[in-house]
């Protein structure tokens, strides 16, 4: 099977074909596809986002289309960044200035309520317009500084619940394991081992 990568996220890409190494598949990009829109991310929920962005691009690309759409969610806050994860400071933020904005606005909340998790919609569309999703998500908590030089987004900060590194001091195998990427492709992987 053909699948095309609904993301121009190079970090994540090169996580998810990580993961699903291993699977009967084909893995394109968007750089194989350069006349593909930018899908905008407006939905109000990660399952929304997700399916908007496959079904635009298996639509452009004649292709299954695999988009991720994932964030976390501090409890404290109500569930922000939520959606807005990798818009959090701004437009044109990047991983630094979101987990600064983070720990600024973060910065009274002592430690025990500084829960949180990571959530992941994955949402596999095919060209006919059917469309499949798998969701994982891992609790932890929100640290007080960026540590670790691993991962992207807020990995430097998030200490999933029962440990005491971050995602981003972890190896990719150990984050894999945990993270909620890793379990939606999971669920993705039993799925397309069940419809071979």
């Amino acid at each position: 099977m053909d699948i095309v990568l609904a993301t121009r996220n190079k970090r994540k890409i090169e996580e998810i074909k990580r993961i699903v190494k291993g699977l009967p598949i084909s893995i394109f990009t968007l750089d194989d596809f350069p006349g593909c829109p930018e899908v905008k991310e407006d939905g109000a929920t990660f399952e929304e986002n997700a399916v908007k962005k496959a079904g635009a691009i298996a639509k452009c690309t004649g292709k299954c289309a695999l988009a991720d759409d994932s964030g976390l969610e501090v409890y404290v806050m109500n569930g922000a960044p939520g959606t807005l994860s990798a818009r959090y400071a701004g437009e044109d933020a990047d991983d630094r200035k979101n987990n600064e904005k983070l720990l600024y606005e973060m910065r009274l909340i002592v430690n025990e309520k500084r829960g949180a998790r990571f959530v992941c919609c994955i949402a596999l569309a095919s060209p006919d317009g059917d469309v499949k999703t798998f969701f994982g998500h891992v609790e932890g908590r929100i640290g007080k500084e960026p540590k670790g030089i691993n991962g992207f987004g807020y990995d430097p900060l998030f200490y999933p619940e029962g440990h005491n590194r971050t995602f981003a001091e972890m190896y990719d195998d150990e984050k894999d394991a945990l993270s909620h990427r890793g379990r939606a492709l999971r669920e993705l992987q039993i799925y397309l081992n069940e419809n071979k």
